[in-house]
């Protein structure tokens, strides 16, 4: 008798939900399963699933619960600057004068001004020095004056973290700065030790681009242990090397300078003195360039939809910062991260989004003050989607399981020989008890879905819950209806 009325109530429960609702392998059981793993005791998940072509909410948990994004604030920061600065847009660093060259001589100021430019290195400063060469200048008779005013003298972001401030992901921002690499971790030097054969001997250490901008207190020496440490003192441009390296081995890492307009300041002069260029007058920082200075010379970067690829792929903190001062000054004419909020905000309100259900404090997301919910960042990934540029903005986010760095980016070891390897396009983020992943993916019936999943406040190390993003990323592979 009880087995008749259990056969009656699964066949109508067939008859009313379909075979899907009552298999215990569906896709929205599975989802509810990953949300009851043990992984996530204690701690808060924000999680949502749609339809990119309708728009329907397929899975959802905590869905309008605001949570600390980490980098998955850059997807905001990014598709806002698309639409308000263009994907045309480039930055630009000018050289200028307000005096008049006499044959070799330049009688007046030298201003290198920064329009924000992330990307600059310093083979585009001996550039720069190289076109004034080309026009026969070897004496400036004035000042040489580093303009970095087009950005506000704010360094960092709203509460960042004081232990990541000698880190590359953590570098000052600056209008006027300079990348060691085609990363373009601006504001930041690499430092490689190397350690000779013998033990106990000191590290040898290169700076590039090679400056004495930096000074160096070096207590590592060849030995076992692998104890080698680099840091940078709060406030000074001190790096101490502590430690031990094995002999024979070398270490390579990125550190962040204090000003970094002070470092291309260094760095210029020794671009002039390249070129057998001469300056008379004083080093000035931080001053304007009068509005009749004329350009001499003038370094442009790629454009935008090509410099989302490594801001995205790489997860770049400090581009991320410079383009949302550009938005701030573009909207506003102020190079503040707050002009850029509202810049932004303004983005999202005429995608018809409520900037009201969100908090954004600065570009990149390093800062914990960030509060976005899964329903923000989906309703993003469905407004980025309609725009036209949005076919550059979907290739630059990273690719699950593509071993090329500019393909797979920050998901490029993950998710490898599952039905998400090259199909998963999303943004990672990470900080120390938050984890996100966001983005899009096609399920089995080639159906596009994009989802977010942003979780705080778990204990431990972040690799059981990039366990269950990976989960979730394949489970939505398999979705159909």
């Amino acid at each position: 008798m009880h087995f008749g009325r259990w056969l009656h109530l699964l066949c109508v429960s067939v008859l009313l939900g379909g075979c899907a609702s009552v298999s215990p392998t569906s896709t929205p059981i599975t989802l509810d399963r990953l949300m009851a793993d043990p992984a996530l005791d204690g701690a808060t998940v924000s999680l949502m699933v749609r339809d990119a072509r309708s728009g329907n909410t397929l899975y959802q948990h905590n869905p309008r619960t605001r949570l600390v994004p980490a980098s998955n604030l850059k997807l905001l920061t990014t598709a806002a600057a698309m639409d308000v600065l263009g994907p045309q847009y480039r930055f630009s660093t000018q050289l200028l004068s307000n005096g008049t060259q006499q044959g070799e001589r330049l009688s007046g100021n030298l201003y290198l001004r920064g329009l924000g430019d992330p990307t600059t290195q310093f083979a585009d400063y001996q550039a720069l020095a190289a076109q004034l060469a080309s026009q026969g200048v070897r004496l400036v008779q004035g000042d040489l004056v580093f303009d970095d005013t087009w950005f506000d003298a704010e360094r960092l972001g709203v509460d960042w973290a004081q232990d990541d401030e000698s880190t590359y992901y953590g570098a000052q921002i600056s209008a006027l700065t300079v990348s060691p690499n085609a990363d373009f971790d601006a504001g930041t030097l690499i430092v490689t030790a190397n350690a000779p054969q013998t033990p106990g001997q000191p590290v040898s250490v290169v700076v590039s681009p090679a400056t004495d901008y930096v000074q160096l207190s070096n207590h590592a020496v060849s030995g076992p242990g692998n104890t080698y440490g680099l840091t940078r003192q709060h406030g000074t441009n001190l790096l101490q090397l502590t430690g031990a390296l094995a002999p024979g081995k070398h270490s390579r890492q990125w550190v962040s300078v204090w000003e970094p307009t002070q470092l291309v300041a260094n760095l210029f002069e020794q671009a002039l003195a390249q070129q057998g260029i001469k300056v008379a007058g004083r080093r000035v920082i931080g001053g304007a360039t009068p509005a009749t200075a004329t350009v001499l010379a003038e370094h442009q970067s790629a454009p935008l939809q090509a410099l989302i690829t490594p801001l995205l792929k790489l997860s770049n903190n400090n581009m991320s910062e410079a383009l949302l001062k550009a938005m701030g000054r573009k909207t506003a004419n102020a190079g503040t991260a707050q002009a850029g909020v509202a810049a932004v905000a303004d983005f999202i309100k005429r995608q018809g989004m409520d900037p009201a259900t969100l908090i954004q404090v600065d570009g990149s997301g390093l800062s914990r003050r960030n509060l976005l919910s899964a329903q923000n960042l989906t309703d993003l990934l469905l407004a980025t989607a309609k725009q036209p540029w949005f076919d550059a903005w979907y290739n630059a986010l990273p690719i699950a399981g593509n071993p090329d760095r500019m393909s797979g980016g920050s998901l490029r070891y993950r998710l490898r020989g599952t039905p998400a390897q090259n199909n998963l396009h999303a943004k990672t983020g990470s900080m120390a008890g938050v984890s996100s992943l966001s983005g899009y993916i096609t399920d089995a019936e080639g159906r596009r879905l994009v989802f977010s999943m942003v979780s705080n406040n778990y204990l431990g190390d972040a690799a059981p819950i990039r366990a269950l993003e990976n989960r979730l990323a394949v489970a939505l592979t398999q979705w159909h209806d």
